[in-house]
């Protein structure tokens, strides 16, 4: 078997390649099914039916695929080099003098680039997908609140119009509360012209009811306009703090540019923006980790695979990526108890993961 190192590459990416695509096409469908069927619970409040539901699941499909990779990636690789095996190709590579390692690095070369293209659609598809989700979701239950692409959130109480260009779950001493920024009030009369125009620096609902910070208003009267302008106000509505923080988007939903422009806010402003950079910091530790967990599953697909070894080697594999995957989440929730960088939470298990992958595969050659 006397390829070129290029043709071997090529060769080995296309067996993780197909075998990866194949395994996130089963859990993303999968997800969908489980996505849907927790939708039908909601299929009846207010105008939202089943085909809201359907057009709900598939818009948050992007955004599941980025979350399902790594899980999809670890499984393709093992799928993929273990199909190799049992066709005994891996043992021919080994004897024209193909090491290990070479051969890991050629497995990596889809998953790497199938990584790269699941950033860029966290950062593109994902987010919009998600926006158009809660449009789709909001006005169908609520046809006063409704979040548009390009201008924000709008909503309605009786005669008075709200616009945020944007809005975030805060959360301080165990205190979460909705904050929604560039705010626009337009009252209008019963005979529909507009009465009154408030702008606000910000909106919070707390304790029960929203305050606008930093307001300038402006009366339209017949013949007359009056402004004014106020620190802090009491907005007096009936819009709920539940409806509208439905709407806002979550921090792990934001495109890399959203987050930071949060977390620059916050920080202007002493708030807690952990929340914001342990989103932004996942977003790009999200390749390395993906790149870890397939060179964890080499070591098990070499080997014998008589009496369903292969079988056991591959759940042996899928038991240490969903155990990186949950260490990681409680190294990062303890990153925001004791309140250390971020940073070194993503990168720790990857350097403990890569060490016990290095002991059971590096030295082996």
């Amino acid at each position: 078997m006397n390829l070129r190192p290029g043709r071997l590459d090529f060769y080995l990416a296309r067996a993780v390649l197909l075998a990866t695509a194949a395994t996130a096409a089963v859990l993303l469908s999968f997800d969908l099914v489980g996505a849907l069927l927790n939708e039908l619970d909601e299929v009846g409040e207010g105008g939202y039916t089943l085909s809201h539901a359907f057009l709900y699941t598939l818009y948050t499909s992007p955004r599941r695929l980025y979350e399902l990779f790594p899980t999809s990636a670890l499984i393709g690789t093992v799928l993929g080099l273990g199909g190799l095996a049992a066709r005994s190709e891996l043992t021919a590579m080994r004897a024209v003098g193909v090491s290990r390692l070479r051969i890991g690095l050629g497995a990596l070369l889809s998953s790497a680039l199938l990584a790269g293209l699941m950033v860029v659609n966290a950062e593109t598809a994902a987010p919009q997908g998600e926006q158009s989700a809660q449009t789709v979701a909001n006005s169908a239950k609520a046809g006063d609140v409704v979040m548009a692409r390009v201008s924000g959130l709008w909503a309605r109480d009786g005669n008075t119009f709200l616009n945020a260009r944007d809005g975030q779950r805060r959360e301080l001493d165990g205190r979460a509360w909705t904050e929604l920024q560039g705010v626009r009030l337009f009252e209008f009369d019963i005979d529909g012209r507009l009465a009154s125009l408030v702008v606000a620096r910000t909106a919070e609902h707390r304790d029960g009811y929203w305050t606008l910070h930093g307001l300038r208003r402006t009366r339209f009267d017949k013949r007359s306009v009056q402004v004014e302008e106020l620190d802090t106000e009491r907005w007096q509505t009936t819009l709920g703090d539940e409806l509208v923080s439905a709407a806002v988007k979550r921090p792990r939903y934001m495109s890399s540019r959203e987050l930071l422009r949060n977390i620059d806010y916050l920080d202007r402003n002493g708030l807690d923006a952990k929340a914001f950079e342990n989103a932004y910091w996942a977003r790009w530790f999200y390749p390395l980790n993906v790149v870890v967990l397939c060179l964890s599953a080499l070591p098990f697909a070499f080997g014998s695979l008589r009496s369903g070894g292969f079988g056991k080697r591959l759940f042996i594999a899928v038991v240490i990526g969903v155990g990186y995957l949950l260490a990681q989440r409680l190294v990062v929730s303890l990153s925001d108890v004791y309140r250390f960088d971020a940073r070194l939470a993503y990168l720790l298990p990857p350097a403990v993961l890569m060490a016990v992958c290095w002991g059971l595969f590096g030295r082996r050659d």
